[in-house]
């Protein structure tokens, strides 16, 4: 069942953060909805403008609505992630999607205020959310690149006054989270001082965790083992996940784990196998090795057996 994602914040805030998971293919799709059930989670479909010139935003759209229909018990919304104007509005115009990012965090200020106040005021009128960006997160994710040089964490002072000002939904942070597999070099912790003053000066406003893969080091290991050659990786604490929550992200951002679950299992698969060129076995193995990472993440994001008190709040 496709819910709003305000309706997600609402239940979530302040208690457990709502997993927000990329998808690209039906693979990916039937993993995360088996994960979401055997844990009981709400969750959040994140389309992105790459996938959705991977295949087809309608295609894309297709297999959620398939999946909605193979698991009627799974609660979610459909985000668009990292949009720029032109395919927030697409999509707030499509009818289809629960909430929409619009990242100008790029832009100055005061251009970043603009946008993305041109995109609540449309998205808005059709009761649609919308997720802005303030602070800018290093690293690498589709054909977003920022340097280490130039990633800024979020000012608090700022962070007030560009939800005022652009009437957004809720805020993606840089608090030390970066894109990509390679996060962080030694070892760091989110800022969680920074996150106390954001939620002190935005008390009840839903914030949002980008960049918060795990990168878990067996994955990297078993890829690297298979013919793999990633080096030097290193992801957010999966134990920071829940005092995030705690002070008020109440959506956390989980991509690249999924892309190393994939690898690792058609690099393993093909390794032991090399005489083999069906695709639809490892696309088996790794629909199950999916589900199961995304039931481990439910359970450390705090979201897992959440969809019976859920399902009372929203009087379903």
């Amino acid at each position: 069942m496709i819910v709003t994602t305000a309706q997600l914040f609402k239940h979530a805030y302040g208690k457990y953060a709502v997993g927000a998971y990329n998808i690209n293919n039906a693979e990916q799709a039937m993993g995360l909805f088996k994960g979401a059930i055997a844990s009981q989670a709400p969750f959040i479909i994140q389309i992105s403008k790459g996938a959705r010139k991977y295949t087809d935003k309608k295609m894309l759209e297709a297999i959620i609505r398939a999946a909605a229909e193979i698991f009627p018990d799974c609660i979610f919304a459909v985000h668009l992630d990292h949009g720029d104007e032109e395919t927030c509005y697409d999509c707030i115009d499509s009818g289809f999607y629960s909430s929409v990012m619009i990242d100008a965090s790029h832009d100055p200020f005061e251009k970043n205020v603009a946008i993305t106040k041109r995109v609540t005021d449309r998205a808005h009128a059709k009761g649609i959310s919308v997720e802005a960006e303030l602070g800018m997160l290093g690293g690498v994710e589709e054909d977003i690149k920022v340097e280490a040089g130039n990633a800024c964490l979020t000012d608090p002072a700022e962070a007030e006054k560009f939800v005022k000002l652009s009437a957004c939904d809720s805020l993606a942070c840089a608090i030390g989270t970066s894109h990509g597999a390679f996060k962080f070099k030694g070892k760091q912790s989110l800022h969680f001082d920074v996150l106390q003053k954001i939620k002190a000066r935005l008390p009840g406003f839903p914030l949002v965790m980008h960049g918060s893969s795990s990168v878990p080091q067996d994955e990297v290991a078993r890829i690297n083992a298979a013919g793999g050659k990633i080096a030097g990786s290193m992801g957010v604490d999966v134990n920071e996940y829940l005092p995030a929550a705690k002070l008020g992200v109440t959506k956390i951002n989980i991509d690249t784990d999924g892309r190393l679950v994939w690898t690792r299992v058609h690099r393993e698969f093909f390794r032991d196998k090399p005489g083999e060129f069906d695709f639809r076995p490892p696309g088996k193995i790794f629909i199950e090795e999916y589900a199961k990472f995304i039931a481990s993440r439910n359970v450390l994001l705090g979201s897992a057996n959440q969809l019976a008190d859920l399902r009372t709040s929203l009087g379903k």
